[in-house]
């Protein structure tokens, strides 16, 4: 018997603000560039990128490599496009 797999794309689920801040915080608590920049990306498809694109003056193939699973955003990237997925980033002190 053979299983028949789908494809999954987070994206298609993260719809709410809350759910995308929440898959960033646990992409954060990993420490893993990779990790976040993925989950980053995955937030930035839900949006839109060709929206996001638009609303950040970045192109949407540097978005897409950006924020791949093996993107590196630089801190300019970030600070475009948090605020244009409703998003923001705060430093607190560490426990």
């Amino acid at each position: 018997m053979t299983i028949e797999l789908t494809p999954f794309d987070a994206a298609e689920y993260l719809t709410e603000p809350e759910d995308q801040a929440e898959l960033l915080a646990d992409a954060l608590e990993t420490c893993d560039v990779h990790v976040i920049a993925k989950a980053i990306g995955i937030v930035a498809r839900a949006h839109g990128m060709t929206e996001l694109a638009k609303e950040t003056g970045i192109k949407r193939q540097q978005l897409y490599r950006s924020l791949g699973p093996d993107g590196n955003p630089t801190l300019e990237t970030m600070l475009k496009v948090l605020p244009a997925l409703g998003l923001k980033m705060r430093i607190e002190a560490a426990a």
